[in-house]
């Protein structure tokens, strides 16, 4: 497939370059010196511009902008209302994935000020701008997406309604920018009222209101930190908004490491370790309460994920002791809220594969739709599972990222948006981006 490369300025550096596995991405080889009927200009001039805003809205991101090349009308229809409101109508939902390169943090690190050496979130973006890697799972394809308007000292932390929210890495009162890669807006949240090192982000955002949830690692001293509190903001259609005036506290018995938590019909929850239970919030109760989760003591990198409504956990399970095959299973939870059922466990023979690779040095599971992504660390290798037509592949290397590279690629659901209107809820608390130094 060729490379995109707009003669335009965009916010945000589009390369929508992309690979395939064979049966992904667009035709080769088209020939050109007998046009096909169906192709007929006479034909085509002739449609109602309507009609055409209908077809062009159902084109995916990447063939919407090199659509965008062929006449000042079509580059136009991003900044049109009338467009983007058909567009936000008829759009097809899109279960795509959004990578990025990590670095794992050292077990010293603790915390750095304005003055000491450079922090995880510099790490991730040491030298270069961010860049964030697409993933197609329909057609196994990948793009590129460069970040140079963000500011630097920023990490994404999670996702929600083609939102990527991003955090700041200094220690403190927590900054949160809801960003828009398609489109390249930045739209930055008041700062959080306590001061944190590495919280748990939650966001959820739908087409009338955000819910942003900010749990944990309080600071209680300089060198110290303690999953103590909970802060939410929240902002809807109706006029009603907290600018992170509701707190709560978190349950006693508390160590969650530092991520991002998963929205399912109004709760977030997170992963709770030693031993295993998962933390669950309700949002308009502001009250947390603990699920155990299945075969806590035999779990190894547990993951929770949403998938169509559903709280899913990813997780292998090593039972050697008691001669029980390991494998790496899925589990739903229940509407009960307390029942965990085992709705899938990964082929034998495949495991093994799989395992030989992982090395029990663990792995990174993401869920969008019906989809499931693998990410195994220290590796280009990959896995994607089809709930749907219960179907695993190896999925081909992305381009992008060399063998070799210090870091490993972390992933978000993301369901690409060319507009997300309610972020324009935010503008009458808009200010200005605060100098952040890496």
């Amino acid at each position: 497939m060729e490379a995109f490369h707009p003669p335009i300025t965009f916010p945000f550096s589009y390369t929508f370059n992309t690979t395939s596995s064979g049966h992904g991405g667009i035709a080769e080889n088209i020939n050109t010196s007998s046009p096909s009927p169906w192709m007929n200009s006479r034909i085509w001039s002739k449609l109602p511009h309507r009609l055409l805003d209908r077809v062009i809205a159902f084109l995916p991101p990447p063939a919407f902008f090199r659509a965008r090349c062929v006449c000042k009308r079509w580059y136009a229809l991003l900044f049109s209302n009338t467009f983007l409101e058909l567009y936000l109508q008829v759009s097809p939902r899109r279960h795509w994935f959004l990578f990025f390169k990590h670095e794992r943090l050292k077990s010293s690190y603790i915390y750095r000020n304005s003055n000491s050496g450079r922090s995880h979130g510099d790490n991730n973006r040491a030298g270069t701008d961010c860049e964030g890697y697409l993933f197609d799972p329909y057609e196994l394809a990948w793009y590129r997406l460069s970040f140079a308007l963000l500011p630097s000292g920023f990490s994404p932390a999670s996702s929600s309604g083609g939102l990527i929210c991003w955090v700041s890495d200094e220690a403190g009162p927590k900054t949160l920018i809801l960003c828009n890669p398609i489109v390249g807006s930045l739209t930055q949240l008041p700062p959080t009222l306590r001061s944190r090192l590495f919280p748990s982000i939650g966001l959820s955002v739908s087409p009338s209101s955000i819910d942003v949830t900010v749990a944990g690692d309080d600071l209680i001293s300089p060198y110290a930190v303690k999953n103590l509190t909970a802060e939410s903001f929240h902002i809807d259609g109706g006029g009603f908004f907290s600018l992170w005036g509701t707190n709560s506290s978190l349950p006693k018995v508390c160590n969650f490491q530092s991520g991002q938590m998963v929205h399912v019909q109004g709760k977030f929850y997170c992963m709770n370790y030693s031993p295993f239970s998962v933390l669950a919030y309700d949002v308009a109760a502001n009250n947390w309460w603990e699920i155990k989760a299945p075969m806590k003591r035999h779990l190894r990198s547990p993951t929770l994920v949403e998938s169509r409504g559903k709280l899913l956990l990813v997780a292998a399970a090593d039972k050697s002791k008691l001669k029980v095959p390991n494998s790496l299973r899925l589990w739903a939870l229940q509407a009960c809220g307390t029942t965990w059922i085992e709705m899938e466990r990964m082929p034998r023979q495949l495991y093994v594969q799989f395992a030989e690779l992982e090395n029990g040095n663990g792995f990174h599971s993401v869920v969008h739709g019906e989809f499931l992504t693998i990410m195994i660390p220290g590796s280009d290798k990959a896995l994607l599972f089809d709930m749907c037509k219960k179907r695993w592949q190896w999925i081909p290397p992305c381009p992008y990222v060399h063998a070799g590279i210090v870091g490993d690629l972390h992933g978000f659901a993301y369901e690409p948006q060319l507009a997300t209107p309610v972020t324009g809820l935010l503008d009458q608390f808009t200010i200005p981006f605060q100098p952040f130094t890496g």
